[in-house]
């Protein structure tokens, strides 16, 4: 099985180019459509590895996207379809198009004992006076688009205070997101894992927030670019990408086709 986030490990908007320093859309190939435009891109080399990839394994996207924003991945349905997707952070799966209402249900349950309430949480934030608009996803969990870059400090302070409420912190780009314990990504993928009776898993990401799942992986991947890679103590097992960009998720999908 290859358990991959998407977002700037696989695939990457416009932003994501610009900020990583690829020049445009030259040699890449669309997958992502919003309103009737293409909005995020793979190199065609990625395209086709990752194509083959799904040809010898479960693939499972793990996403932080909601499952609404999951699907204007047009790839996942018309060029190579993937029975499940992890969506929302690891909240909900879906198999076959179909929420498992089972997941859910587990999920929310530990919701309910496990940490400080959504709307608490929301309402904790707005005494930090981060500059940007907040977003919320399905109400499980909420992030900022920032107008402007925070500290490490300022973010170590949050970070504090979030965990003391049972909740997480990851900045991705321009987004700060703020993540309840009970829902990750780890979880999900060793649900599907056990369901399927998979012996061993391929993993990639990019944000701490994918180290919930990596950890479990045997063979897990992290893009050098990403926020996860400048954490050195928890990336100690994780085999980093000498490339940045579109093109760290070709070599991370070429690796892999090497070692199966």
């Amino acid at each position: 099985m290859f358990a991959s986030d998407l977002d700037r490990t696989l695939i990457y908007s416009d932003r994501a180019l610009a900020d990583l320093g690829h020049p445009g859309r030259g040699s890449l190939v669309g997958v992502e459509r919003k309103d009737g435009q293409e909005i995020a891109f793979m190199t065609k080399e990625a395209h086709e590895k990752l194509k083959e990839v799904c040809s010898h394994m479960l693939f499972v996207p793990v996403t932080t996207r909601t499952y609404e924003q999951f699907n204007r991945v047009f790839i996942f349905q018309e060029d190579f379809p993937v029975p499940y997707a992890v969506t929302s952070n690891g909240a909900n799966i879906h198999f076959h198009g179909n929420p498992m209402e089972e997941w859910a249900a587990f999920v929310r349950g530990r919701l309910k004992t496990e940490c400080a309430i959504f709307e608490d949480m929301v309402e904790k934030t707005k005494g930090y006076e981060l500059n940007g608009t907040l977003k919320a996803a399905d109400d499980l969990f909420f992030y900022y688009i920032l107008s402007e870059k925070i500290t490490s400090e300022a973010q170590g302070v949050i970070s504090s205070m979030a965990e003391s409420f049972g909740w997480r912190v990851s900045l991705q780009g321009r987004k700060l997101y703020f993540m309840p314990n009970p829902i990750c990504k780890g979880e999900a993928v060793k649900f599907i894992k056990d369901r399927e009776g998979i012996c061993s898993v391929y993993g990639a990401g990019d944000s701490v927030l994918d180290h919930d799942f990596l950890q479990f992986c045997d063979y897990p991947y992290v893009p050098n670019h990403g926020e996860l890679a400048k954490y050195k103590s928890l990336c100690l097992p994780y085999k980093i990408s000498n490339n940045r960009g579109v093109k760290a998720g070709e070599e991370i999908l070429a690796d892999i086709l090497n070692n199966i």
